[in-house]
């Protein structure tokens, strides 16, 4: 075999490499497909290109500094990580929210899961080349995000919690803009789940494309819509309910053919569902104080906590050592349990078809926060950096 010949090749593969830049992915990641003229025959991935040492940040900054800092791990899941975060603190600590913090809580958390769910919406037509889809799609989401610039202040980064309890309120005037813009979404989704269910093009794009098994799923570790399209049942509001599920409860939306067009309606209807369970805690909001008074120092400690994030479980860590700052903070986010479904989904699919399976997990690849080893040359054991030297190492560019 020439060398021309040899290029593109891996043990008799062809290999097409797809990121870390690509027009296909929105974020950094690294794929490898090898495929047998168009269909894929192997896949393996390599992320960690977005990597910002959050959790070590935390380390360094008090309890209160590290909610600011642990929205920013996602812009589109920025509260729920909050949530994730203040809760466990405040299991820590011995200290619960009020009913009415709480209620609130879980009011952002259903209007931000409208809120990713609409964004992903978009970026999935986009993939499949339904530009149309995609505009109104977005356009309809600047309604919740201007909901939740009413009610927050701020339209990504909502900084809606606070230690023991929330900062914002609902006012009467703010209920009933959030019923108007609820009632004008709920309206457009029925269009979409319409569109993306009966239109024959875009069904040919979705249909019997990615099939992954409720056995399969449950092998991989999936979760959120992608696990509950394939008809796995699982849902941290109800497995293990928090803040204010346990009064609100959701209803578990479930398909079986566990296809691109299962994980489309699966997360559609799951709208509806928001929709429903934001009226429920408009209609039935508890009187009474947003905070309670929280200790500077928590007392020492470990915990888990977890949340139903827009993609599925949230899982932290957190470990006090009785000061004003953790001593370490782990997360794990559900891109990193869906992302092995995209390889083992790909596998015997047309190249083509490898982006949309790829949005069909809604992945969100600036969550993989993960540790990486730095490796000197000339050095046999790892560097083991501290903050600084990871900042000036940052700013060296090397």
């Amino acid at each position: 075999m020439s060398e021309k010949q040899a290029i593109g090749t891996r043990l008799d593969k062809f290999i097409v490499p797809i990121g870390p830049q690509h027009p296909a992915l929105k974020e950094p990641g690294h794929f490898e497909f090898s495929v047998d003229g168009e269909v894929v025959t192997g896949a393996t991935a390599r992320l960690g290109y977005a990597h910002r040492g959050i959790e070590k940040a935390c380390e360094q900054r008090n309890f209160t500094q590290d909610i600011y800092l642990l929205e920013r791990v996602c812009g589109i899941c920025s509260h729920v990580h909050a949530t994730a975060f203040v809760l466990g603190v405040e299991k820590l600590a011995g200290v619960g929210a009020p009913p009415r913090a709480q209620a609130i809580r879980t009011l952002v958390a259903e209007l931000e899961r409208v809120h990713s769910h609409m964004l992903w919406l978009g970026v999935a037509a986009h993939e499949a080349g339904f530009d149309t889809l995609f505009m109104y799609s977005w356009r309809d989401r600047e309604t919740v995000m201007d909901i939740l610039e009413a009610l927050t202040g701020n339209r990504v980064n909502y900084s809606a919690n606070v230690l023991g309890g929330v900062k914002c309120d609902v006012t009467p005037e703010i209920a009933e803009s959030i019923r108007k813009g609820i009632d004008f979404l709920e309206e457009r989704t029925k269009h979409y789940l319409d569109e993306v269910t009966n239109d024959p093009r875009f069904r040919a794009r979705t249909h019997g494309i990615g099939v992954m098994t409720a056995l399969q799923a449950e092998q991989l570790g999936v979760v959120g819509p992608t696990a509950r399209a394939s008809g796995v049942a699982r849902d941290i509001r109800l497995d293990a309910p928090y803040a204010a599920y346990t009064t609100f409860v959701p209803e578990l939306i479930l398909e079986s053919e566990g296809d691109l067009e299962a994980r489309f309606s699966v997360r559609l209807r799951e709208l509806f569902e928001a929709y429903r369970l934001i009226r429920a805690i408009l209609d039935n909001l508890p009187a009474g104080d947003l905070t309670v008074r929280m200790p500077r120092k928590i007392k020492a400690g470990e915990t888990v906590s977890r949340v139903e994030a827009p993609r599925g479980e949230l899982f932290y860590f957190i470990r006090s050592n009785g000061t004003d700052m953790p001593e370490r903070v782990k997360i794990r986010t559900p891109t990193l349990c869906n992302m092995p479904s995209v390889l083992a989904t790909s596998l015997g699919h047309q190249l083509a078809d490898v982006p949309m399976i790829l949005v069909g997990i809604d992945p969100c690849f600036s969550c993989n926060d993960r540790a990486v080893v730095l490796r000197r040359r000339g050095q046999d054991n790892p560097a083991l950096l501290d903050w600084d030297a990871l900042r000036q190492l940052g700013q060296s560019g090397r």
